[in-house]
Order: structure tokens, then C-alpha cells, then sequence
């Protein structure tokens, strides 16, 4: 598309503000979030993130806590990987291929390109090394490219495995290897026809037999027709070994970050809900993946919450939704989801860290950090705890925005910044 002219952007933003009003309600978070009503106007509420440069700033964190640019000037960094040796696989890339359905559609692609960065995806993944602990990653290197959108990372018994936008594969890889030494191996294709939603997370089960990989919807709400929803909004178990796959969960709109809780075994994932019913409406979500459910979309939110744009309506499937397990706010956009470890430290020892991309689509932003949620018995309990902020300014510029976070064995949080390029390491002071 064609760049605008200042004074069109500016038309179009006025225009946009005009059409959506914003609620005052705080944003809603926790296991049973109050459901408002929804709005319906010609447009939703569009907010241009305005980027800016950190230049001598950086991301804010808990007193006690530092944190440094390991990574900088990267091909768009999604998601991280921490090897057994303590290198990190960081994968860049951006996807997707589908057109605009209407003229919302076009405004909107414009409000969101306006607040992501200009820089081409690489479209490869980048090896960072520490070699002597001291905190300053001294080699960044690239360990494959000519990948198709990679985004979801995992390892075990020596293999890498990543998910493009078109298809599951793996890196053979030994300790301490800085590149890969062959192509990868298909274990097997994802669906890819449109990818609008072209993120594919990716989680491996604590025996590494099975894969999981989260596969976001191809509309908002079946814009484009169910027949190009086929095998989309889900999970899909994937056996390592053979490639066979099968749904795990599904009626989840974009699932965008997995990961399998330790000890338990337990799947979980952050998703990305549906637009265009207000400010307020629907709550991303943290949730376990339970076998077999159906989590609502498109024909409900929130369990059985009528989605009355869906067309034609599924009573049978309403009444089978079940609810998430917690609320993580309307539009706050989690790409990112990992559980905590004791060394970094009490306060932050027993839960999940959630990076959030950040709105596009409220007068009032919201995401735009790092939080966590803390855990007890297994499961959420509590109200979530910003961890890095900053990313989004008092004076209204974005000078970052988190995707994926990593919890390193050693005590560290790894943030994938995909606006300034950048990523970041958080740890505690000694």
C-alpha cells in the first residue's frame, strides 16, 4: 500500500476517534472479569502507537532488578530460546498474506504499520553467546536463515525445533554449535492459506514426544467464511517422531505463546480474543489447554457468551465453550508466556511472566510490559504484577514493544522487543 500523506493520516485517525467511544472501566483481570456490553459502531477506536527511540532510556523493572540490551539493530525478534549451554536462539521474521476485506480493514493495516518498525523480518533465527557469564552477549551470529516467518522455538535431546508459517521442522544440534550444518527437516506442514494469523507458537510436552503448535484464525470473526477456517483457531498435538497430528483444543482464536508447565505437564497458552465489540471487550486470556475443549470461537467469548456476528450460529457449540482461566485484560495483545523459576526471586519465583505487544484499537492504550501472574496450587492466583514497563512512555511514545519472554535457568528474563529490535535481559542485582 501506498505511504499517506501526513495530512490523510492525520484525517483518518480524527476520523477513526470519532466513530469508537472508550469506556472508563479499568481494564478487567483475574479468573471471573465482568463482561460489558459489547459496542458495535462503523469503526472501533484506532490508536497510533508513535514510535520513538529509547536512545538513553531503557525498559523499567522491580527495584532490585537491572536490565540490559543483549541484542540490538535485529530482523524483527518474535520469540527466544535458551540452549542447555545458556546461548539464545532469537527468531526473526514477519508473515502473513492476507488481504483486506474492507475499507476498516486498509485503516486499520495503516494504524498498525504506523506503530511497528520499518525494518525487513530476517526471516532467520540469530545466536547470542555470553561465553564468560559477565552478562554482555559477545557473539551474535546467525545460526540459519532462509526460514519462512519462524516463530515458535523448543529443544530437547538435541534438536531445535521451529515453527514456520507453513510448516513444523527441526535442526539436528550439538552443545555448544554456533550453525546449523544442513537444512531442516519437515516433520510436517501447518496450515497456511491467508495466515492472518500467521504466528505458529510452538510448546514441547516434558517427554518430548509431542509437539504443540498453536494455529491463529484466518478473520476477526469468519469474515472470510468457515471453509478457510479449516484446521484453524486450535492446537495441534504433533507426534516428534512421525509428523502425525491431531486437534487438541480448538475454538481458541489465536493462541499466541504456548508453554507446558514443569512437573506438571500441563499445556498452557495466552490468546489473542476477537475485535470490534469496544474497549472493554474481549479479555485476552491466560488458560490451560485442556484435551479436547472447545474454547469458543467464533460462536461465543469467555465461554458462552453469544457472538452474534457469527454466521450461521452454533447453539450445540456455545453450550460446550468452557471459560478460560484467567483474564488478562481487553487488547492488551499477549505474544509472550513462560513460568518462573526461584532465582528470580521470591516475589517472582511461582507464576508465569506474559509479554504484552501493546494495543492498537483503544483511545487509551493498554499492554505495552511485561507482567506477571502469579501462581498457587498450579494454577493463577492473584492480580497480575507489572515487571518491565516503560515500553510505552508518560509522553505517549512507544519506544518498544514486547513479544515472546524466556525465563533463563540461570536467573534471567529474556524480552524480545519487535519495535526497537532489541533484546533484553533482566536480572537481579547481586
Amino acid at each position: 500500500m501506498k505511504r499517506l500523506y501526513p495530512l490523510t493520516a492525520l484525517t483518518m485517525a480524527l476520523l477513526l476517534s470519532a466513530c469508537g467511544s472508550e469506556s472508563d472501566s479499568t481494564q478487567a483481570s483475574g479468573p471471573d472479569p465482568k463482561m460489558p456490553a459489547p459496542q458495535r459502531g462503523l469503526l472501533p477506536s484506532m490508536k497510533i502507537a508513535e514510535p520513538a527511540a529509547w536512545g538513553d532510556q531503557k525498559p523499567t523493572v522491580p527495584e532490585g532488578y537491572s536490565v540490559t540490551a543483549i541484542a540490538t539493530d535485529l530482523k524483527i525478534p518474535r520469540q527466544t530460546l535458551v540452549l542447555p549451554n545458556g546461548d539464545i536462539l532469537v527468531a526473526e521474521g514477519r508473515g502473513g498474506s492476507a488481504a483486506k476485506l474492507k475499507p476498516k480493514d486498509v485503516i486499520a493495516s495503516y494504524i498498525k504499520a504506523e506503530g511497528n518498525t520499518r525494518v525487513k523480518g530476517g526471516n532467520r533465527l540469530t545466536l547470542l553467546r555470553d561465553a564468560d557469564g559477565d552478562g554482555v552477549y559477545e557473539l551474535n551470529t546467525v545460526f540459519a536463515d532462509n526460514l519462512n516467518a519462524p516463530y515458535g522455538l523448543a529443544y530437547a535431546n538435541g534438536k531445535i525445533y521451529v515453527a514456520n508459517q507453513d510448516a513444523l521442522v527441526r535442526f539436528d544440534y550439538a552443545d555448544g554449535q554456533t550453525k546449523a550444518t544442513a537444512a531442516p527437516t519437515t516433520i510436517t506442514e501447518l496450515p497456511s492459506q491467508i495466515n492472518h494469523h500467521w504466528t505458529k507458537s510452538l510448546a514441547i510436552s516434558e517427554d518430548a514426544r509431542f509437539l504443540y503448535v498453536g494455529i491463529g484464525s484466518n478473520s476477526n470473526v469468519t469474515e472470510r467464511g468457515m471453509e478457510v477456517e479449516l484446521d484453524r483457531a486450535r492446537v495441534w498435538q504433533i507426534d516428534a517422531q512421525t509428523g502425525a497430528h491431531r486437534p487438541y483444543a480448538t475454538g481458541l482464536r489465536n493462541p499466541t505463546a504456548m508453554k507446558v508447565q514443569p512437573g506438571t505437564g500441563q499445556l498452557w497458552t495466552v490468546v489473542n480474543e476477537r475485535d470490534e465489540l469496544g474497549p472493554d471487550l474481549v479479555p485476552d486470556y491466560l488458560t490451560s489447554v485442556r484435551e479436547g475443549a472447545f474454547y469458543g470461537w467464533p460462536y461465543s467469548y469467555w465461554g458462552q457468551n453469544v457472538d452474534t456476528r457469527a454466521q450461521p450460529q452454533n447453539p450445540d457449540k456455545v453450550a460446550s465453550a468452557i471459560k478460560p482461566d484467567y483474564s488478562l485484560g481487553s487488547h492488551v495483545a499477549a505474544l509472550g508466556v513462560d513460568f518462573s523459576i526461584p532465582a528470580m526471586g521470591d516475589k517472582f519465583a511461582n507464576g508465569v511472566f506474559v509479554g504484552q505487544h501493546g494495543s492498537w484499537n483503544r483511545d487509551n492504550p493498554v499492554g505495552y510490559k511485561v507482567v506477571f501472574v502469579p501462581f498457587s496450587n498450579g494454577r493463577p492466583a492473584g492480580d497480575p504484577v507489572d515487571f518491565a514497563t516503560g515500553f510505552r512512555g508518560n509522553d505517549g511514545k512507544t519506544r518498544g514493544r514486547p513479544v515472546g519472554v524466556t525465563v533463563d535457568p540461570r536467573g534471567a528474563l529474556i524480552i524480545a522487543d519487535d519495535l526497537s529490535n532489541t533484546v533484553w535481559r533482566v536480572t537481579r542485582n547481586k
